[in-house]
């Protein structure tokens, strides 16, 4: 369970980037995190994961503040980035050791995991190669790996579908599916509001650092009375007009 109580960020000589947030994402769900370019969702992730700090109010993670407890917190989650261009001087399989390493992953779990997890991904032949010479989709799928392969309770994605190749983004989609389903949070943001309506138990929606809405899909067309798509309902309340 991820929980922000009254979280605020400014940016100097801006308007609040994130304004007196609360949310609560529950375990046994996959939650969609929506927005429009700007709106707070990346800087949201950010902050939950530690790496930008909060100004007012805490985040915990299963019980654990990123900030008073961060260590522990961290343990707990995997996260994928928004851009997956990291550790490009390491070869994949380096960067997956390193990984393991962070994690205290044993020898032979951890080459159970990274045999099957990218074998799934298709991406085990390259593991002896830079992570420089990556396809933009194979850079993600390295990442992902990474990510799964101490076996988080919380999965926070920033974009986990961009640059995937179909049966990818069908596999991840099926795994974040399993992984709720055994009880545990996954947290995502996206602009596939088509993979959101599929996917997603509940969405939030935030506009300008301030959340204009969180529940089902069907509280949502109770609460605005309208039998309109997810699309639809997304571009009214974020209108600026």
């Amino acid at each position: 369970m991820i929980i922000l109580n009254n979280v605020t960020k400014d940016f100097a000589g801006k308007k609040k980037a994130i304004d007196t947030l609360n949310l609560t994402i529950p375990d046994g769900k996959i939650v969609g995190f929506l927005g429009p370019n700007g709106a707070g969702k990346s800087t949201t992730i950010k902050m939950i994961t530690g790496i930008l700090p909060i100004d007012d109010g805490s985040i915990t993670l299963n019980g654990h503040n990123i900030e008073t407890n961060p260590i522990e917190a961290k343990k707990i989650f995997g996260y994928v980035p928004d851009q997956p261009d990291m550790f490009l001087r390491l070869k994949g399989m380096e960067y997956l050791n390193f990984v393991g390493d962070i994690f205290d992953i044993p020898v032979e779990v951890r080459k159970e995991r990274i045999a099957t997890l990218t074998k799934k991904f298709n991406i085990d032949h390259a593991l002896g190669d830079y992570i420089q010479t990556y396809s933009h989709g194979m850079r993600q799928k390295i990442i992902v790996t990474g990510v799964l392969l101490h076996d988080p309770d919380i999965w926070i994605l920033d974009e986990p579908l961009t640059g995937l190749d179909p049966k990818s983004a069908y596999l991840l989609k099926e795994m974040m599916r399993d992984h709720a389903n055994k009880g545990n949070t996954v947290f995502f943001s996206s602009h596939g509001l088509e993979v959101v309506e599929q996917l997603c138990d509940e969405v939030a929606i935030i506009n300008k650092g301030q959340l204009l809405f969180y529940g089902t899909l069907e509280e949502m067309r109770q609460t605005y009375q309208s039998d309109q798509s997810l699309e639809q309902v997304f571009l009214e309340l974020t209108n600026d007009e």
